[in-house]
């Protein structure tokens, strides 16, 4: 493998900006062209061109941007991402770019490490730096032209990254293990010993060794007393209001309603049932008795109920 880790049949794409020199550049090309050879394997873009290109994903193999000697190339996030979408998978990214020491006043520039990190946001794994150094006086004079930069924490770093051995958005099926557990084919045999443990034969049943328990011992006098009506009552029956009985009622509420109702006086519908026949309705229970003081309780025969 020859320089930049180039190998005869890779497809390359070069990638240079308005502060590469044309020389240079020209010079770039024929060496990595004499690399992987003269069949159309190189493609030449701007840093301002690529994302507008029409390159299909994955179709380098190695990509190298800012490697013209005297560039000043930025890589932004945008045109890093452009970078893993056209880089085939497993492929390769080689780039140089100029940063400072420091964070400091100019914002165009990037630190070493801010770089490391954009390359990684961008898709790329394996990031690491591979070679640093002072900038020559052509470097130094390019970065004052195209950046604006003009002090001494400029340094040139070149830095490696490769795309992942997968596609973005593709899938796998996962093998899950679907083994069906073995069935027994007979039951598990039972130790002799611990059947007989279990085991209560009538042999074992001897009158004059077994003690027998009266299961009228085991209640004390607080057993044998006779439970208050009102406590066996669900706390529904004990709420304030209408009086209602549930269904299969146990707690003699049900009875109680049915004896009251019984022994409740019909209500008059005229008011005047206590005056005597004269003054009371054709269907009036009190119909054929005497008149009586009004709020006396007068006790009805129960067919006289049922007819009215």
């Amino acid at each position: 493998m020859g320089e930049y880790g180039l190998a005869p049949g890779q497809r390359v794409a070069i990638i240079w900006d308005s502060s590469s020199p044309v020389e240079a550049l020209k010079d770039l090309v024929d060496k990595v062209q004499s690399l992987v050879g003269a069949d159309n394997h190189i493609s030449v873009e701007n840093v301002n061109q690529l994302p507008l290109s029409a390159h299909r994903k994955s179709s380098f193999d190695v990509i190298l941007s800012g490697m013209v000697p005297g560039s000043a190339a930025q890589h932004s996030v945008e045109l890093l991402a452009e970078v893993a979408r056209i880089l085939k998978p497993g492929g390769r990214v080689l780039l140089k770019e100029p940063v400072l020491t420091e964070l400091g006043n100019n914002t165009k520039i990037k630190t070493a490490s801010k770089l490391l990190t954009t390359l990684t946001l961008s898709g790329l794994v394996e990031v690491k730096e591979v070679h640093k150094k002072a900038p020559t006086p052509e470097e130094a004079q390019s970065v004052g032209e195209h950046l604006g930069y003009q002090g001494n924490e400029l340094l040139i770093v070149q830095i490696e990254g490769r795309k992942p051995n997968f596609e973005v958005g593709s899938s796998s099926q996962l093998k899950l293990s679907s083994a069906k557990k073995p069935v027994p084919s007979a039951k598990p045999r039972v130790d002799p010993a611990a059947a007989k443990l279990w085991t209560l034969s009538a042999n074992d049943m001897n009158d004059e060794e077994m003690d027998l328990l009266d299961s009228d011992e085991l209640l004390d006098s607080e057993d044998l007393k006779k439970p208050d009506p009102s406590s066996l009552r669900a706390p529904s029956c004990n709420e304030k209001g209408k009086r209602k009985a549930c269904k299969n009622c146990t707690c003699g509420l049900a009875e109680e309603l049915e004896q009251e109702k019984k022994g409740s006086q019909p209500k008059s519908a005229c008011g005047n049932c206590y005056l005597g026949d004269a003054f009371r309705c054709a269907s009036c229970p009190y119909l054929g008795m005497p008149a009586f003081k009004p709020g006396e309780k007068i006790l009805l025969p129960e067919n006289q109920l049922h007819d009215a």
